[in-house]
């Protein structure tokens, strides 16, 4: 880093110690950006005085209920860097003067943490959608994909440079690569080949004291282990992702089969949460429950006759026929789950790579594990739970297969052999009446709470990507996230793989200086 005056100099060397001084708010905030000015390309820093800075911050909330919140106390500035030592420079000029960034790499974050903060802390946003390349190496089947990359624009780039291939991720194209891996990343491929992060082959990741570390000699074991499904923003700024590209034939096929209560909804979920965990690997069937019908939706890869076939012999209950089915290449079909008959009047190019999207009403997500199966009793009251004035669906993605043979321990992600499905539960509504951003329907917490004796326990598991504040928050005490707060959620999340974590977290950032609400705790040591 070249260095162009004395004030420069004298924070390159404080950037080389580990000492981290207090400062007043206003001392510090003020001397973070006058370390970012000097680091940094101006047009990589925004602030709130910069007519770009709003649009910048909401561009990326996909919550309504999080836009109140995140511009009425919103960051210091927002950072945009566009290659790796503009994250080495934030991290540092934070690191040395106490102002915390939050990460952000596409805004899908459930509760918003990626950009604001529920409590009065000075903090920084590092917006990563600048670092968006995507390279692929047919030959060798891998691809690097950076971060701030949406799952769109890799599903795009894989298909196009390598023809027969793809990769296992989530539905929605606009969300983040940096957050959906570090999360685990469940999708409709996981049956035949495991989660997004059993995928991830090699990173390059900026630690906390600044330093770039390239690939995973680097890294280390422990933390290679802990980003690949351990949760964002604990251990580091992840910039960059190499991953396993799978094989997929020309044509998978695609179909949905909607039943109502009196065409046997209810009977087809009760047999389908037996059905769906055993079938063939290649074949996955979600369901979505909404107002009283269950939609069946389906990956294979294959052909439709294989799949009504199938279907006929284990799930004759569904009554799938070839008029239900549609075949497509593996691309179109990543596109049609999301965007359905669209895909036919617009390229996909324009659907994929279109990092925008409507912000929708207000939103409340929660998340289940279930082992053993729910009763036909037991659905008939959860066909008929009173919504009121709110939407409310829950999202059932099957388990098994693949993901039956990875270890608890491989990852972070603890939920393997044994898990049926889980259970995403949404609840959406209008923001604007009585209550405002504080107030979620009572829907989503009544149903969460009538479902405790039929889904897993001690600890309830839920899904780190599925982010959830009502399990609990860290509480820092004398600078640092104690291990016991964290605990309360992480077992949640994590299983028996949150004291691993933990005692990474000590390794790799002691002073806790990566920190929100749902972080990684550091497990400190106990000196007798």
């Amino acid at each position: 880093m070249a260095v162009s005056n004395p004030i420069a100099l004298l924070l390159t060397v404080c950037f080389l110690g580990s000492h981290v001084p207090a400062m007043s708010l206003a001392s510090s905030s003020d001397k973070f950006l006058l370390c970012l000015s000097i680091h940094l390309p101006s047009q990589v820093v925004l602030t709130p005085t910069s007519p770009s800075f709003k649009p910048l911050l909401v561009s990326s909330i996909r919550n309504a209920k999080f836009v109140a919140p995140a511009t009425a106390r919103p960051p210091l500035c927002i950072l945009t860097p566009t290659k790796a030592s503009h994250v080495q420079a934030a991290v540092r000029c934070g690191r040395y003067h106490g102002v915390r960034l939050r990460v952000r790499s596409g805004g899908h974050d459930n509760e918003g943490l990626s950009y604001r903060s529920q409590r009065p802390e000075v903090f920084a946003v590092v917006d990563l959608a600048k670092l968006d390349a995507v390279r692929v190496d047919p030959r060798g089947a891998t691809a690097w994909v950076d971060s701030g990359a949406t799952i769109g624009e890799l599903y795009y780039a894989v298909a196009k440079a390598a023809p027969g291939l793809g990769f296992p991720a989530g539905v929605c194209p606009t969300i983040g690569v940096g957050g959906h891996f570090s999360g685990g990343g469940v999708g409709l491929m996981m049956r035949k080949y495991g989660l997004s992060a059993d995928n991830i082959l090699d990173a390059t990741i900026v630690d906390a004291d600044g330093k770039l570390l390239q690939g995973k000699e680097a890294i280390g074991d422990d933390l290679f282990w802990a980003i690949r499904g351990g949760g964002g923003g604990s251990f580091g700024i992840v910039l960059s992702w190499k991953v396993r590209l799978v094989p997929v034939p020309p044509k998978v096929t695609y179909f949905s089969v909607t039943k109502t209560m009196n065409q046997g909804a209810v009977d087809a979920v009760t047999k389908w949460q037996k059905v769906a965990p055993a079938l063939p690997d290649d074949l996955s069937v979600r369901v979505v429950v909404q107002k009283r019908q269950a939609n069946f939706q389906s990956l294979y890869l294959g052909n439709c006759s294989a799949v009504v076939r199938t279907l006929h012999r284990r799930f004759p209950e569904l009554g799938v026929t070839r008029a239900d089915c549609r075949e497509m290449s593996w691309l179109q079909y990543v596109a049609y789950l999301y965007f359905g008959d669209a895909i036919n009047s617009a390229p996909l190019e324009v659907l994929l790579l279109n990092r925008t999207m409507p912000l929708g009403p207000f939103v409340k997500n929660k998340s289940d594990y279930v082992r053993k199966s729910l009763t036909k009793k037991t659905w008939q009251k959860i066909f008929t739970w009173p919504s009121g004035a709110a939407e409310g669906e829950l999202i059932l993605e099957p388990h098994g297969g693949r993901m039956s043979t990875i270890a608890d321990a491989d990852t972070p992600y603890p939920h393997r052999s044994g898990v049926l499905y889980n259970i995403q539960y949404v609840q959406l509504w209008n923001g604007n009446g009585a209550g405002g951003n504080n107030s979620t329907p009572n829907w989503i917490n009544g149903l969460y709470d009538f479902m405790a004796p039929f889904v897993t326990k001690n600890p309830r598991a839920a899904y780190a990507n599925y982010k959830d504040l009502d399990l609990g928050v860290n509480k820092v005490v004398g600078g640092v996230t104690t291990y016991e707060s964290g605990k309360v959620w992480g077992e949640s999340y994590f299983g028996a793989n949150f004291r691993r974590l933990a005692m990474i977290k000590r390794k790799v950032d002691g002073r806790d200086y990566f920190r929100n609400e749902q972080s990684v705790p550091p497990l400190l040591l106990i000196r007798k």
